[in-house]
């Protein structure tokens, strides 16, 4: 029988606040409907182009070097609880300088390009799924309207957000799972058995850091650690497990596709890849599966990107990594961060045409990846972790850093050089901001420590009400009342 305050042994009474955060679960939804979000609907042809029939392979490849980085974003992660996830590792391990001042702003600014991508994926696709015309008008209001509808939940607080995640992915992973089962019984081993020539191998290599960067989502649990219950177990844990799961996803997907569709006509699909490979064992009922997991897919990974989005921008506010207004609580008690990343989101997606831009972005990720691994390095002694791993990680890393650079440099030149600019340009837009608000380490310092006193406020008022509670409870029974 519990106690009648509901102060039994397993309560947490500093927890006052838990229920209004989120679960394991609904954590691991966040992260695994970022990574399997719209790109997977359109990656296998471009991955059949580069790869071959080594697709399978190279997701298997690429998961092992998601979670060498995993491992410092885990570690760290249940050491440091901030929503600042990555900025505040990095902040930690090299300090407060112009360098990690320019990447706060960047880390953030993708964020806000990764909405509006979304958007126009999901604009995309539900304007032809409901047979209307995608006129500019009609896409435009489609744009707005879908991060306003996942801006609300945002507002409604991170419980919300939480568990429309976890449902929206749990469909998802249905329709995805529906494709795999079905597609499996006409499955063609000889085309999935991975061939080992040199050719094939150079495209291995390839592809594996081309599709690394499909996994870039499992570091959005970090930036969800200060609204989780226990992060300390849940980080690492939320970060692991998503990581197996969306393996798992990409590396079935992927032998379905290769194993039923002749690879001539996987790659002449390109965009729409995974339609076409839904034709030989669901015709064309292949194409109405298909477009209604890639607006859930879509839809998921907004919501958690423009939640992420918004934790990062408050995070960093708060810390005086990003200016104060990103700080200011506003309409519905929500931080004015969430309405500036919704609303430049909705910017980005109705004046920009963002195809070049977001191989800009996944480069950006590339370079924070590489900063963490080296601030954990850093900070190895004082929060722990295998040198052995971390050393490997960061070679392993710099290593596919150097392949992707390489393969752009042949395909893309020029997001190699707008990757480049667009680090140097916000070095310089930093360096005038520091220069123009004289902002200084010391204001980074006073806003952790702001940070510390509203945690301590916070659940000293928790336990003051517990404590009211048993001194009522005391006084009633020995009234008898």
């Amino acid at each position: 029988m519990g106690h009648p305050l509901g102060l039994g042994p397993n309560t947490n009474t500093m927890n006052t606040g838990n229920e209004k955060k989120m679960g394991l679960w609904q954590v691991i939804a966040l992260a695994v409907g970022t990574m399997v979000g719209a790109s997977i609907f359109s990656i296998f042809g471009l991955g059949a182009r580069v790869a071959g029939h080594n697709l399978p392979l190279v997701f298997v490849l690429s998961g092992i070097v998601a979670l060498l980085v995993a491992y410092s974003y885990a570690h760290l992660g249940s050491r440091i609880i901030s929503d600042a996830g990555p900025m505040e590792f990095i902040i930690k391990g090299i300090g407060d300088g112009l360098l990690t001042g320019a990447l706060s702003f960047l880390f953030w600014l993708t964020y806000v390009i990764s909405i509006a991508l979304f958007a126009k994926g999901f604009a995309g696709y539900l304007l032809p799924f409901l047979n209307l015309h995608p006129s500019p008008l009609g896409m435009g209001l489609m744009e707005a309207g879908v991060v306003i509808v996942f801006m609300v939940l945002g507002i409604l607080g991170s419980a919300t957000v939480g568990k429309a995640e976890f449902f929206i992915v749990l469909i998802k992973l249905g329709i995805l799972g529906l494709f795999v089962v079905l597609g499996l019984r006409t499955l063609r081993l000889a085309w999935v058995t991975p061939s080992f020539s040199p050719a094939e191998l150079k495209g291995t290599l390839n592809a594996t850091a081309i599709f690394f960067l499909s996994y870039m989502g499992f570091g959005l649990v970090t930036n969800a650690s200060e609204n989780m219950r226990n992060p300390q177990r849940n980080v690492p844990l939320a970060i692991y497990l998503s990581i197996l799961i969306v393996t798992i996803v990409y590396v079935s997907v992927s032998m379905v596709a290769i194993g039923n569709l002749p690879l001539p006509r996987l790659i002449q699909a390109e965009d729409n890849a995974l339609a076409e490979a839904a034709r030989p064992f669901l015709g064309e009922s292949g194409f109405l599966l298909v477009s209604i997991g890639a607006l859930f897919s879509i839809a998921s990974a907004l919501n958690a990107t423009l939640y992420g989005g918004a934790n990062v921008a408050y995070a960093l506010a708060r810390d005086g990594e990003l200016p104060k207004v990103f700080d200011r609580k506003l309409w519905f008690g929500s931080s004015e961060g969430l309405y500036i990343t919704a609303a430049l989101g909705i910017a980005f997606a109705l004046l920009f045409n963002l195809n070049g831009i977001a191989t800009i972005t996944s480069s950006v990720f590339m370079v924070i990846y590489l900063f963490v691994l080296t601030a954990h390095w850093r900070l190895r002694r004082q929060y722990g972790g295998n040198p052995a791993i971390i050393a490997i990680g960061l070679i392993v890393v710099t290593a596919v850093f150097i392949v992707l650079s390489i393969y752009q440099w042949r395909t893309n030149p020029d997001s190699l050089f707008g990757t480049w600019a667009v680090l140097g340009g916000s070095l310089l837009l930093e360096w005038i901001y520091r220069t123009v608000t004289q902002r200084t380490f010391i204001t980074r310092e006073a806003g952790l420590l702001k940070k510390g006193e509203e945690i301590v406020e916070r659940e000293v008022k928790g336990v003051i009400t517990h404590l009211g509670k048993l001194k009522e409870f005391v006084t009633t029974q020995r009234t008898g009342k």
